[in-house]
């Protein structure tokens, strides 16, 4: 035997004395992930948030939850949490990370805290508890008797429940096979800006309104999802990303039209499935169609429709896409420091003079938005510059792109078209709550509507928009996507028909 065959076979008897650490270390790199969920329901009778003004709950359609998903590739963690509430303030944002760190072990900076904006959910806010306690009596009487609050201990319970999710999802997360897909639903979902004959930016015009030119705006139909199966096959939860205002309201408390997103996918899945729904840019759509000829559809009816639609198409996207390992689970945060927009004194004053003479005086919109303008005011005393974690969480070949905005759904596209992976999910009103933020276009000369209007909710100057879409960007490009799963390729034609129809027509 020769030198160069002793050689060969003692590397080949190394490697075959080798394999089984292989096999082992790459089994050890295989994407754990774990799913789970908690009631947060808030209780009838307790503030239903939404609007500027008191609004209480009076019947019960259907739970509202926390909902999360953790992705582990051996070396980094992270947890996207969904909340089914209107927004989640940065303080309960610091309070779930902080516990949660401390249980679990998951890095603070590694967990998604996102609120799908349920207009039918529990009180979060508009005002916490104990906010304008550095102001005046008479500023303290119209934030916490004349405008919505949140409830302090319905907040505890949020932050209990959601730590108590994230947690056991650590506990469940083993091997498992992760997909990635879009979808198109283009039928539920509008634009609620348009341009007016005069010159402005209206938001909801109304149907059968002859002063409207155009939308002011874009919708995105694409709905994002990333499956997870177990070893056997089945589904164990998802992420569904979608742009639309959850305003569907289907009647009493209510995860809003997710509920129905929700069934959908059980229905063909099995009720074990979670599903993590995360909104996207959807701070100016809606499922409201200002130029329909036909009669809005009931609540509960809207809700179904949309829903049901988002879900259907997010199990298309489920059954279509390949199923393999998620290398890469990694995270990023940015923090911005935006300042507010500020009212003029003369403002103001008259504001002032506006509330204490009541809204018998001038008419109710006037007088919420003054009582808002007077909020703002004692807001910036304390807070003149908002802070605003941009933060990038890496799936495999999906990023999921954060603000903490009701975002113009334009700044959402915009974040699509700068990232360099194959599929984006903006994701809005995360890891806290600056209200709206629209795009410098909607504070032109041809801009206006509702989201433009300065309130102690939507204040950031009007640069935030831009600003928050570059850090996003910045982010992603630290960022290197994984490739794109492919089914298995076939084999190659092995020059032998299917003989049963390797034939010519037979006609006799």
């Amino acid at each position: 035997m020769n030198v160069l065959s002793h050689c060969c076979k003692t590397i080949s008897l190394s490697l075959l004395l080798f394999l089984p650490t292989m096999t082992l270390a790459a089994e050890a790199q295989q994407i754990k992930v774990g799913f789970a969920e908690r009631d947060i329901t808030p209780e009838i009778g307790m503030e239903q948030p939404g609007g500027y003004g008191k609004s209480f709950h009076r019947s019960f359609h259907d739970p509202c939850k926390t909902r999360a998903g953790v992705f582990d590739n051996g070396k980094n963690v992270v947890a996207v949490v969904s909340l089914d509430a209107l927004f989640i303030r940065r303080v309960n944002v610091n309070e779930i990370r902080k516990r949660v760190q401390a249980k679990c072990k998951i890095p603070a900076t590694s967990i998604l805290l996102h609120a799908t904006h349920s207009h039918s959910s529990g009180p979060m806010g508009m005002i916490l508890p104990g906010e304008y306690d550095h102001a005046s009596e008479f500023v303290q009487e119209l934030a916490y008797e004349k405008s919505s609050t949140a409830d302090a201990a319905y907040l505890e319970t949020v932050v209990d429940q959601s730590v108590e999710a994230i947690c056991e999802a650590y506990k469940k997360r083993n091997a498992s096979q992760c997909g990635a897909g879009v979808g198109i639903e283009e039928q539920v979902a509008f634009n609620r800006r348009f341009f007016m004959r005069n010159g402005l930016s209206f938001t909801h015009p109304r149907p059968g309104n002859p002063d409207i030119v155009k939308p002011a705006g874009p919708v995105d139909p694409e709905v994002g999802v990333i499956g997870v199966w177990d070893e056997q096959g089945e589904l164990k939860g998802c992420i569904v990303n979608f742009v639309c205002h959850a305003t569907t309201n289907p009647g009493g408390i209510s995860a809003n039209y997710i509920y129905y997103v929700e069934q959908v996918i059980r229905g063909v899945y099995g009720k074990d499935a979670i599903v993590v729904f995360l909104a996207g840019a959807s701070g100016d759509v809606t499922q409201v169609d200002n130029l329909s000829k036909f009669a809005r559809r009931p609540s509960e009816e809207s809700a179904r429709f949309v829903g049901g639609r988002v879900g259907a198409e997010a199990v298309k996207v489920l059954l279509s896409m390949p199923r393999g390992n998620f290398e890469t689970i990694a995270s990023k945060t940015k923090m911005l420091k935006i300042p507010r927009r500020k009212p003029t004194p003369e403002r103001v004053k008259k504001a002032i003079a506006t509330v204490k003479a009541g809204p018998a005086k001038s008419n109710a919109v006037d007088w919420v938005f003054a009582k808002e303008i007077v909020l703002l005011d004692a807001r910036l005393q304390k807070e003149p510059v908002a802070e605003v974690e941009i933060q990038a969480v890496q799936i495999g070949p999906v990023v999921l792109l954060t603000d903490p905005a009701e975002f113009f759904c334009q700044l959402g596209l915009d974040i699509k078209a700068g990232s360099p992976f194959p599929m984006t999910f903006p994701v809005s009103l995360a890891n806290g709550c600056v209200g709206y933020v629209p795009t410098k276009e909607a504070f032109d000369k041809n801009g206006g509507g509702y989201e433009t209007r300065l309130t102690g909710y939507s204040n950031l100057i009007i640069t935030a928009g831009p600003q928050m879409v570059d850090a996003a960007m910045e982010l992603s490009k630290q960022l290197t996507p994984d490739k794109l799963l492919q089914r298995p390729g076939a084999p190659a034609f092995s020059n032998n028909p299917w003989a049963y129809g390797s034939v010519p027509p037979e006609l006799e």
